[in-house]
């Protein structure tokens, strides 16, 4: 793999999108989620992805926010900021990943939500991508290699999709009326139970392949109060032909907790 293979391919683990699922569910009643988050108390929402590595060991990645949210208007306002990122990889796929975000870590980031949660939309685009741009610049610009210009001419090249992806999936996410992964009705493959204040949905996929069969696996807890994803688990599992025997490959875990994260490692 080349260098800028592996630079893409660890952009690519960072963007998957929540709604990425082997069928798209049903959404009917997604107006029927209360939304109403809480206002003015900081949160931490951390983002961890554990995918199968070269040597067949776990690593795993991960993005930690903190989060605020504010009266706008009919609807909200979401102050989020990428405070950290953490990782147990070896220490120059850390540092490849740590440089390929790094004009995003500690830059606020504010989100637009109408009053039902349904409608999510960056504050200012423009501003925010000039500022992140200029960063980046002053970050290859200092560095001392060239990988690190070729990590700002990644991040310089992505398309506007690719860019509001990589700002609004985990946002998204966190938003149960705007999630559009959550199963509104339960089925054959879909458990949806009601435990006190929270919405549990467990959902199984499976598609066939040629080395076996891809088994995924996911589990969200809302909050019904607030309408906002508390916990949301997507195992990915490779299930050998002829056999029960599964392997893990990829493990998402999104998990919304109260508290400001702080600014060192968690």
């Amino acid at each position: 793999m080349t260098r800028r293979g592996l630079w893409s391919g660890a952009l690519a683990l960072l963007l998957l999108a929540p709604e990425a699922s082997l069928a798209q569910p049903v959404r009917e009643a997604a107006a029927a989620q209360a939304f109403a988050p809480p206002i003015a108390q900081p949160m931490t929402y951390r983002v961890t992805t554990r995918r199968v590595s070269r040597s067949g060991t776990l690593i795993s990645f991960a993005l930690v926010y903190a989060v605020q949210w504010q009266g706008a208007g009919r609807g909200y306002r979401l102050d989020t900021v990428l405070r950290r990122i953490e990782s147990d990889a070896r220490p120059e796929l850390v540092g490849k990943l740590t440089a390929l975000f790094q004009p995003l870590v500690g830059e606020t980031i504010s989100y637009l939500v109408d009053a039902g949660g349904r409608s999510i939309a960056l504050a200012d685009p423009a501003q925010l991508w000039a500022r992140v741009g200029q960063r980046t610049q002053e970050i290859a610009a200092a560095a001392t290699t060239p990988e690190a210009q070729q990590i700002a001419a990644l991040l310089a090249a992505l398309p506007e999709a690719e860019r509001d992806k990589l700002l609004t999936a985990d946002i998204r996410a966190l938003v149960a009326p705007a999630n559009a992964s959550i199963p509104a009705v339960a089925g054959d493959d879909v458990d949806i139970r009601r435990e006190g204040g929270h919405r549990t949905v467990a959902k199984t996929e499976r598609a066939e392949l040629a080395s076996g069969a891809l088994d995924i696996d996911t589990l969200w807890t809302v909050d019904t109060a607030t309408g906002l994803v508390l916990t949301e688990r997507r195992q990915s599992w490779m299930r050998e032909s002829g056999t029960d025997a599964r392997t893990l490959v990829e493990e998402r875990i999104r998990a919304l907790t109260p508290g400001d994260p702080g600014a060192g490692p968690g």
